[in-house]
Order: structure tokens, then C-alpha cells, then sequence
């Protein structure tokens, strides 16, 4: 069976699909390549952003569920999304943006030998910046080309994963024995597991936390996180895996963009597995992905209900001129 090869995607959920929009795309630089619905709930947007060519490993999702309450961070949650940048320098440079354009943040700091940076969005939605100098492992994605942020400095990719759980010494054993995760490090109750090739893209950050109230899911917080397995032959061995430790799990789910397959790890801890293809060039030119509303085949014919349900959202960035913002 083919191991798990890193970070695929996190889905997170928005309070505004167009706020989340104009803070991914003109303060992260994090360009949108698909623009689409939640398969399972077609009123509500699922929007894609990742790197120029949406490489699987570099994308962060939304969905913008209606009338859905805010969430509270606490234990037993996906608590935290990084993003990775080339250097320490990039960090510089970061601090200086967040601090012009008002972005609450931590400033750098040190985490397992690398600088980060945390900061946050307009709901609470907890982020960082991770730097890839002397990082060695899973290979970055390709920052947006026309984006407003130098390519010196501008985002690749995933970064680790943040978990906060109470049961660590369980979920130790998931990461271990199901998902085939190694422990690397340790820094007080923070524990670094890596699989794969390694490396930021590969990581997930455990923190043990029995304090903290069970965290509540919605707007703010992550829905689930995804990572990388090759394709569906992998993915019928992993369902028949997880099986046998009597988990149960979605079965064989056709995303068109991927295949995937779910299941809860613990309490409000959702994992998927998804393929690295299709991806999302098929159905759009390079040119302006993102930019009209993509739906799958199987909801193509139901294209006219969904744009009367869905309000329009403007997301043509191939006729404007975005200039590079240097400080």
C-alpha cells in the first residue's frame, strides 16, 4: 500500500465567500483557482485557492455554510493552517504587510527549528507563515505569477497542520499505526509527526491540551484536512486499511478535481485522503481559472438552479493589472 505523501488541501469555513475572496487573493496573494459549490450542499460556495497551477499540496478551501454560527478554538480541533514561504526574509517582509494592512499577528518566532509567523483572518480563522530556508523534503508549489506579492516572498504551499486533542496518547496511536506517521520532535506539549518525504509539507503538529473546552465548529474554524495519496487504486487499499482498525469511512467519493475518501479520527478530527488528479486544469484555461462558476459534470445539468441559489461573486483577475506590492 502506498503511504500518504503529504499536505493535499484544507477546507475551512468563511463567514463571507466574498471577503475570504479579497483577503486570499489581495493581502495573501494566494491566487483562486476554482470556484465552485459544496457537492453536498450546492447553495453554498466551495472556493479553491492554491498555488499558480493548483498543485495539489497547496491549496486552502472555503465553504460559506448559511446563516452558520461563529465557531470557538478549543480542544479536539483542526485548529491551525500553514503556509509556506522561501526564507526568513520572507518573514520580514510579511510583518512589514500584516502591519500596513492592520492583519492581526504574533510576530516571528521559532517553532522546531524554523521561523513562523501566526496571525489571523477577519473571523478568527487561525494561520502561519512557515519559512522553507533549510527546510529539505516534499517539494514546494509555484507561487501565483501575477499575484500581488514578489515571487521572492509569496506563498508556495501547505505548511504542517495544527491538531489540538485531549486523548494524545490515542491519537498518538492513530498517527502512528493507521496513518503511518513518524514522531520527530517534541517541544513541551507540542508533538511533530512527519510522513512522506518529509519536510514542511509533510508535517502535522500534535498539541496535547486537556485544559482547553472542546472547541465548536463553524465559521472560523477548519471543517477537515486532506493529504496526498497518488491515485484510486491507492485509495481502495487505505479505505480497506482504516477497516481493519474499525473505522468507518465514506467509501469511494468521485470530487471530479480529486477522488476521495473520509473518516473521523476522533472526536471532530475529519481526515480525507484525495488523489493528486485529476486537478483543476481541465475544465478551465491557465489563463483564468477561477474566474466563472465550475461545476462538475454530474451537476452540470442543474447549472441554472445553482445560479439562481448561489448570489454572483466577481472574480476576474485576468483583465486587471495587479501590480507587485514590495513593502
Amino acid at each position: 500500500m502506498n503511504r500518504i505523501k503529504g499536505m493535499h488541501h484544507v477546507t475551512a469555513i468563511t463567514s463571507s465567500a466574498e471577503k475570504i475572496y479579497e483577503f486570499f487573493t489581495y493581502i495573501l496573494g494566494v491566487r483562486l483557482v476554482k470556484k465552485t459549490v459544496n457537492q453536498d450542499d450546492i447553495q453554498t460556495y466551495h472556493l479553491f485557492f492554491a498555488d499558480d497551477k493548483g498543485n495539489p499540496g497547496t491549496d486552502m478551501t472555503f465553504f460559506d455554510f448559511p446563516g452558520i454560527p461563529k465557531g470557538t478554538h478549543g480542544t479536539n480541533e483542526i485548529y491551525k493552517t500553514s503556509f509556506r514561504v522561501p526564507s526568513d526574509a520572507a518573514l520580514d517582509y510579511w510583518v512589514k504587510r500584516f502591519e500596513r494592512l492592520e492583519i492581526k499577528h504574533e510576530g516571528i518566532q521559532e517553532q522546531f527549528g524554523k521561523k513562523v509567523l501566526s496571525f489571523v483572518d477577519f473571523d478568527d480563522q487561525q494561520y502561519q507563515l512557515i519559512s522553507d530556508e533549510n527546510n529539505q523534503g516534499t517539494e514546494a508549489g509555484v507561487p501565483w505569477q501575477d499575484g500581488p506579492i514578489p515571487l521572492e516572498y509569496a506563498i508556495t504551499g501547505l505548511g504542517p497542520l495544527f491538531v489540538r486533542i485531549q486523548d494524545f496518547k490515542y491519537f498518538k496511536q492513530v498517527m502512528e499505526k493507521v496513518l503511518l506517521f513518524e514522531e520527530i520532535d517534541k517541544e513541551g506539549s507540542f508533538h511533530l509527526f512527519e510522513v512522506g518525504e518529509g519536510g514542511n509539507g509533510a508535517q502535522v503538529i500534535v498539541e496535547e491540551n486537556v485544559v482547553l473546552p472542546v472547541a465548536r465548529q463553524g465559521y472560523g474554524t477548519v471543517h477537515h484536512a486532506a493529504f496526498r495519496i497518488d491515485d484510486e487504486e491507492t485509495l481502495y487499499a487505505w479505505d480497506e486499511h482504516y477497516r481493519k482498525f474499525g473505522l468507518q469511512t465514506s467509501g469511494y467519493v468521485d470530487r471530479f478535481f480529486f477522488r476521495s475518501l473520509y473518516t473521523r479520527v476522533a472526536p471532530q478530527i475529519l481526515f480525507e485522503l484525495a488523489t493528486d488528479g485529476p486537478g483543476f486544469m481541465g475544465d478551465e484555461p491557465y489563463e483564468t481559472l477561477g474566474e466563472k462558476l465550475s461545476l462538475p459534470p454530474f451537476l452540470e445539468d442543474r447549472r441554472d438552479q445553482i445560479e439562481n441559489m448561489v448570489r454572483h461573486i466577481d472574480t476576474v483577475r485576468s483583465t486587471k493589472d495587479i501590480a507587485k506590492e514590495y513593502e
